[in-house]
């Protein structure tokens, strides 16, 4: 089936998962000239169709339906994590690149499967979190590698909250196999982590669960309850190949909210980054250099670095994909970053299992900045 061909050079894309997640995704994907939304695919036809008119996207129905598109060339996976590799292979099988949401896969065999097939196809597969190239991490970034902080030698984040029971209207997949914070959470933190430090060698871990049964708290399943099978808090201590570290908290469990805790410490300075699940913010840095003429308790004014570059929302990373392909250069939400944060976070739940070190035996290269001036908005594919 070919509904038409992609208008004035734009790249044609299709989504798969009509919930909640993808409002988020087709608010944005939308608005990119580079990219053309063609069709919106669910289990649930009648929420595929209405995702769709809410979108101005002209197509709706089956993931195969989709798939015999030839107008599509990069398809959005927003299923559950539980079903990530599958439906990612099912689009590699039909010739067309992905974008996945996170995590890549739920297990490690799964994740090498999924790239396996890439490359023997001669495809790309791209992984969430986009929020790495928005303008606030990016900012960021690019601030350390211009040695503003001198050489990352060490980094604290955390988040933690109540769990998603109080707000989701299904959370269960969040606290059973493949959820927790861990794995809902991690992402956005690890991989901001990687892209400043690079490969992960080791992780210690510790987690636990507060209370074994929650409840649904909003929506028409309000009241219901169900078991949780997974950590709802792990603490990570991270060894990076370089012999540099970090300590990563996420938290399902806390009354006291703390989103977006992030700071690097460097030889000559540190910084305070803005929120990895979030597109903007600003950063905060201070310098050894700025600690000269302070005396006693006093302590030096921080110096505010103003966030430039997009801050549009997920379906950044599918137009980064879009334009990568085009360029003939790597995407920098790759599947193999993916990957590794995916090794990193099952290294951690089995160090947290067993009260050993765990290494992690694959590696990634760190991706480059954006450049300031990358423009969303603009046209660049002809």
């Amino acid at each position: 089936m070919t509904l038409r061909e992609p208008q004035d050079g734009a790249v044609g894309v299709g989504v798969i998962g009509a919930g909640v997640i993808s409002a988020q995704y087709l608010g944005n994907l939308t608005t990119f000239p580079d990219l053309e939304v063609r069709f919106v695919a669910d289990i649930d036809l009648d929420r595929a169709k209405a995702r769709a008119e809410e979108f101005g996207v002209p197509g709706s129905g089956t993931v195969e339906q989709l798939l015999a598109d030839d107008g599509i060339e990069i398809v959005v996976n927003l299923t559950l994590p539980s079903v990530h590799a599958e439906v990612d292979l099912q689009i590699l099988a039909a010739g067309k690149h992905v974008w996945s949401e996170k995590p890549i896969a739920t297990n490690a065999e799964d994740a090498r499967r999924v790239l396996d097939a890439a490359e023997a196809a001669g495809l790309r597969v791209a992984v969430a979190p986009d929020t790495v190239l928005g303008a606030g991490l990016q900012t960021a970034f690019r601030a350390i590698a211009e040695g503003r902080i001198g050489a990352p030698q060490t980094a604290t984040t955390m988040v933690l909250n109540p769990g998603p029971d109080r707000w989701h209207p299904a959370p269960e997949f969040l606290f059973q196999a493949g959820g927790g914070p861990l794995l809902d959470l991690g992402p956005y933190y690890l991989s901001t982590l990687i892209t400043v430090f690079g490969p992960v060698r080791r992780v210690s871990a510790v987690g636990s669960i507060a209370r074994p049964e929650r409840t649904v708290e909003s929506g028409p399943r309000a009241g219901t309850t169900f078991e949780v099978t997974v950590p709802t808090h792990s603490a990570l201590l991270i060894e990076f190949e370089g012999g540099t570290s970090a300590q990563a908290t996420f938290s399902f469990q806390s009354a006291l909210p703390r989103s977006g805790f992030f700071e690097i410490t460097g030889t000559d300075g540190a910084i305070v980054l803005p929120d990895p699940n979030m597109f903007e913010g600003e950063s905060t840095l201070w310098t050894t250099e700025s600690w000269k003429g302070v005396t006693g308790h006093d302590q030096p004014e921080p110096q505010p670095i103003e966030a430039v570059g997009p801050t549009n929302g997920r379906g950044l990373g599918v137009l980064e994909l879009a334009r990568a392909i085009a360029a003939g250069v790597p995407e920098r939400a790759s599947g193999a970053l993916a990957a590794h944060v995916l090794d990193v976070m099952l290294a951690a739940a089995e160090a947290s299992e067993t009260g050993t070190t765990v290494a992690v035996t694959s590696t990634v290269t760190a991706p480059e900045p954006l450049p300031a001036d990358w423009n969303p908005t603009e046209r660049t594919l002809e």
